[in-house]
Order: structure tokens, then C-alpha cells, then sequence
């Protein structure tokens, strides 16, 4: 089975002057983490809302580990997903225990189980000592690992991330990225964007790269390097199919 399959999306929103995209598609196969990548305005954050169902698509079509991202399907995709926005999803005046409760209240989980679930993976991320801590008072990469377990407290078999580890230091990224790869390593999938080209092309074992709307190139990492001569690593094949031109 595929964990996300996109056929012909098309999306303009209104008063923008051009489409977000094109007739993007692309699949990628269940079972693995999977990198979304392009520059800046290429279409990235529009397509993980759309594979999301935060927003609708003008046309095409979505499907998440066979469910079709349509009106009455959407609470079926619900439970089988989880979603890391860029932008940090917690209330700030509220501790990490309080706000796990809350998410996982929404999933329908309750009671001592949930406390013990939730005190179980704040001590995975380094967070045990901070239950009892307004969100608001955490460091960037503090507030980054909370968001990561509150995405995951219902067990998603795929989790979709927007640049996760935007603005951490070195040990919280590398805690969400060992954190990636076991979650894939116990079958589930993994699809993230990142502007880091280097961390892509450690973690991902296929990428989708996107340029105004439309998909660019899909491959593994490693392949998509042997193929150009020129290219020593990711970035350099990044560069090779959008250019070098500074996007805003």
C-alpha cells in the first residue's frame, strides 16, 4: 500500500496572482520517511494542508494509506495521522502535562493511562522534568519535542512534519531525528520538509522535490547524486533542478 498517493492537485488561493500548484503528483510507499522539498514558496506547507485536510484542493486528488482525503472520509484519515505544523501548536500559559492532556483528551484517551503514556514519552524526548512547566517559559527546541509528542499520542501510522527541527540546537535536532527513525523502524511512515539538505539526505530513503507547483524530481538521495556527475551531495542536485536564484 502507498502511504500517500497525489494525482493533478491544483490550488490558488484567492487574490493570489499565481497558483501554489500546478498538477502536482507524486506517491511514496508506506513504510518509509519520505522528504518534501523545494524553495522557499514552492508549494510545500500548501501540500501537507491539503494531505492534511486543513485545506481543499481546487482539483485533483489525495489518498492517505488507501482513504481518500474527501469530506467523509476526513475523520477516518484523522486517526491514522498525526501533524507537526512549522508554526508551534500548544498554549503557552498551560504546562506540557496539561497540553498533552488536552491533545490527548481530543483522541479520546483519558485517565491514568494517558498520564503514564504521556509521562512515558516526555522521558524519551528529555522532557520529564518540564511536566510541570508552562510551554511558554521552554526553549525553542523544548516547545519542538512537546509538539512531536503531541502528534503522536494516538499512535498515526504515517506523521507529516513541517520543518521540525526549525530553529533547535544540536542536541534537540538530533533527539527528533533518532526519534524519526525508530518511529519508521516499527513500520510507520514519515513524511517531513526541511530546508537542511543535509539532514534530507541522511534520513530520507526517497525525496520529492517541488518548484513553483509542480513536481520536479522524485528519487532516492543517493540515486539522484550518481545521476549527475557533477553533484557531490543533495543540495547540489537541489540546485542543479531550482536553481540558484535567492526566493523570498
Amino acid at each position: 500500500m502507498n502511504s500517500i498517493e497525489v494525482k493533478e492537485l491544483h490550488k490558488t488561493y484567492a487574490g493570489a496572482l499565481q497558483p501554489s500548484l500546478r498538477g502536482l503528483s507524486f506517491t511514496f510507499p508506506e513504510g518509509k520517511v519520505v522528504g518534501l522539498l523545494g524553495p522557499n514558496g514552492a508549494g510545500k506547507t500548501t501540500t501537507i494542508s491539503i494531505l492534511c485536510g486543513l485545506v481543499k484542493a481546487d482539483s485533483g486528488m489525495v489518498r492517505i494509506l488507501g482513504e481518500p482525503q474527501e469530506a467523509g472520509r476526513r475523520e477516518a484519515i484523522k486517526r491514522i495521522i498525526g501533524v507537526v505544523p512549522q508554526q508551534i501548536a500548544l498554549f503557552p500559559q498551560l504546562t506540557a502535562l496539561e497540553n498533552l492532556t488536552y491533545f490527548g483528551n481530543l483522541y479520546g484517551f483519558k485517565g491514568k493511562p494517558l498520564k503514564e503514556k504521556i509521562l512515558s514519552l516526555l522521558g524519551m524526548f528529555g522532557l520529564e522534568k518540564a511536566a510541570g512547566k508552562e510551554v511558554g517559559k521552554f526553549s525553542g527546541g523544548m516547545k519542538r519535542r512537546t509538539n512531536i509528542i503531541a502528534a503522536i499520542l494516538h499512535e498515526p501510522r504515517l506523521l507529516v512534519l513541517d520543518e521540525p527541527t526549525a530553529g533547535v540546537d544540536v542536541q534537540s535536532r538530533s533527539m527528533i531525528l533518532q526519534f524519526l527513525r525508530r518511529y519508521n523502524e516499527q513500520g510507520n511512515s514519515v513524511l517531513y520538509t526541511s530546508h537542511l539538505l543535509e539532514e534530507a539526505q541522511q534520513i530520507c530513503e526517497d525525496v520529492v522535490i517541488i518548484d513553483d507547483g509542480q513536481l520536479v524530481v522524485q528519487g532516492n538521495p543517493q540515486a539522484l547524486i550518481h545521476q549527475h556527475q557533477h553533484c557531490r551531495n543533495l543540495e547540489d542536485v537541489f540546485l542543479h533542478y531550482t536553481g540558484h536564484a535567492v526566493r523570498d
